[in-house]
């Protein structure tokens, strides 16, 4: 599986919390095969919607979407399990890019 996270930049444990979920993830069985972070805020001029998604479709910017898509592909991953709260409508739009099933935060891991 691929982990992805969208944090705002205020956000400064994100990296605790990848590394939380993909501790819960091996506990599970799951393998994690690689981690996807984007950054809200990062850049000039992102402060002020530090808290809003790059997309409201697929939550990441397109650069960062092709990315996580490419890694699914590369590793073969199973799946790619978002940290942070996506919605239905995301998830199928993004499963649709990456080629594996998207869960959120709260879907189990396949099995």
């Amino acid at each position: 599986m691929v982990l992805v996270g969208h944090f705002s930049a205020r956000d400064k444990d994100h990296t605790a919390r990848m590394d939380a979920a993909a501790h819960t993830a091996a506990a599970a069985g799951a393998r994690v095969v690689g981690r996807i972070v984007q950054r809200r805020g990062v850049s000039a001029g992102g402060a002020a919607r530090m808290g809003l998604p790059h997309s409201t479709r697929t939550v990441l910017s397109p650069g960062k979407a092709r990315e996580a898509a490419d890694l699914c592909a590369r590793t073969g991953a199973d799946a790619a399990v978002f940290v942070t709260p996506v919605t239905d409508r995301q998830r199928a739009l993004l499963a649709d890019l990456f080629g594996c099933p998207v869960l959120g935060p709260l879907t189990a891991p396949p099995a």
